[in-house]
């Protein structure tokens, strides 16, 4: 893994990073107690989806996550700051910046990998606070001697309009401004605080085409599923209804004829008494597959999930602990792991996959321990060479985050081809590069 060595010998020869002052240390939102909520029918969120339901009936679990989660007036992600300590969740870009170091990284090396192409577009999927693109970037500038006339921009998919002014101000200060056209796709632009253009769009479609590093970081875990339940009679859709014996509170109920998504979203052989399945992450991963086989370059999926073993895994929290989905919708996030067996379905023969892997498994190969011990050695106090530790434990303690959280990527299957075989009496040319934090990495 020489490209990764090489990255990581650059980038340590730049260590005068500062441990910033967001390095705070909170329990993870999978570990904690279920929060006491007060139930509160007359939300304006319950009340919409009371009327939906009593005009046509109950509804998928797919419809009331979108309409929870991303409703253009009432939704959860609209009106709520939900990252951070003072929030209902924290990621691991907010545990240690050591995670977006890494996968800063593992971007930089893939574009080697693929040739060093003289334009490389950063595309982020659900960028939260800005944190994430805010290490990766930092990456990107200490590295500039490997990345060097590279024509190198942003691109952040994201539906909030409210964490797009966060993500705004966190890496671009006052360098930004919002279209003045509802209908453009790009609706904010800006530069980055180091020297990168960097525009918004609510949909990957609006992304130019080009070669690409994707990356979405607990992305795929917010997007609506389907559940389903095996009966005698077959597979049964799990749906969404008002209580009928207290109009004030929310039920699931078994359907109890098929519908279009348990007929068509379940798999002939599957094993399993229940199934969350995600049609809309497969969709996701099929145009992404499709970008990649065209235009080149990778995705990097980091999520909590499965290989396809898991089962009920629906789920909700609020201020870091675990709330009652169907309480107090609106004001909860609401979640599923993700089946990295569905999505690596999905994407066909379009791209190569790798993983899931452990993030911990991950993590190690990316050299996260040659990492801590130089912050370590450059941290001024005993206090910041705490939060260090307690950050690298978080993510890669197989109790906490390390094995609870996956890595999986898709490549473009070119990048994967053994080279043509070399003229008589010339040296062959190398192999190709293996896929950083995939692969052992031994130094």
């Amino acid at each position: 893994m020489r490209a990764l060595h090489v990255l990581q010998r650059a980038f340590v020869r730049q260590i005068a990073f500062t441990c910033s002052a967001r390095w705070r240390w909170t329990q993870s939102r999978i570990f904690s107690s279920t929060i006491p909520e007060k139930h509160t029918p007359s939300s304006a969120m319950f009340k919409h989806l009371t009327s939906k339901i009593k005009a046509t009936g109950p509804i998928s679990v797919a419809e009331y996550t979108r309409e929870v989660l991303t409703n253009p007036v009432l939704g959860y992600y609209v009106n709520n700051d939900m990252l951070g300590p003072d929030g209902d969740f924290i990621t691991s870009p907010e545990i240690s910046q050591i995670f977006g170091e890494l996968l800063g990284i593992w971007c930089v090396s893939e574009w080697m990998a693929a040739g060093k192409p003289k334009e490389f577009q950063f595309v982020e999927f659900g960028p939260g606070r800005g944190s994430l693109a805010s290490d990766i970037l930092r990456v990107f500038s200490q590295l500039q001697s490997v990345l060097g006339g590279t024509a190198v921009s942003v691109h952040l998919v994201e539906v909030s309009p409210r964490l797009s002014g966060v993500q705004a101000r966190s890496l671009t200060g006052d360098h930004n401004q919002v279209s003045s056209s509802e209908n453009d796709p790009v609706y904010r632009r800006g530069t980055t605080g180091t020297g990168l253009p960097i525009s918004w769009y609510r949909n990957l479609e609006d992304v130019p085409k080009g070669f690409s590093i994707y990356l979405a970081h607990e992305f795929f875990d917010v997007l609506p599923i389907h559940k389903f339940q095996k009966t005698k009679k077959g597979w049964r859709e799990v749906m969404v209804d008002i209580d009928p014996e207290d109009v004030d509170r929310l039920r699931f109920v078994l359907v109890p004829a098929p519908t279009l998504a348990s007929s068509t979203l379940i798999q002939a052989d599957e094993s399993r008494e229940h199934v969350e399945v995600c049609p809309e992450g497969g969709v996701v991963i099929q145009k992404l597959s499709s970008r990649i086989a065209e235009d080149g370059g990778a995705a990097l999926i980091a999520d909590y999930g499965h290989d396809g073993t898991g089962t009920d895994t629906f789920r909700g929290f609020r201020g870091h602990k675990p709330h009652d989905v169907l309480t107090a919708p609106g004001t909860v996030d609401l979640t599923a792991d993700v089946d990295f067996s569905y999505l690596r379905r999905l994407a066909g023969d379009q791209a190569a996959c790798f993983g899931p892997i452990a993030q911990r498994q991950f993590l190690q190969n990316m050299g996260i321990d040659v990492r801590l011990q130089v912050l370590l050695r450059n941290s001024p106090d005993a206090a910041t060479r705490a939060q260090l530790n307690r950050g690298f434990d978080m993510l890669t303690n197989p109790a906490k985050m390390g094995d609870r959280f996956k890595f999986f990527a898709l490549l473009n299957h070119n990048r994967l081809a053994p080279p043509p075989p070399g003229e008589k009496g010339k040296k062959r040319a190398p192999g190709p590069l293996p896929v950083a934090g995939f692969s052992e990495l031994k130094v």
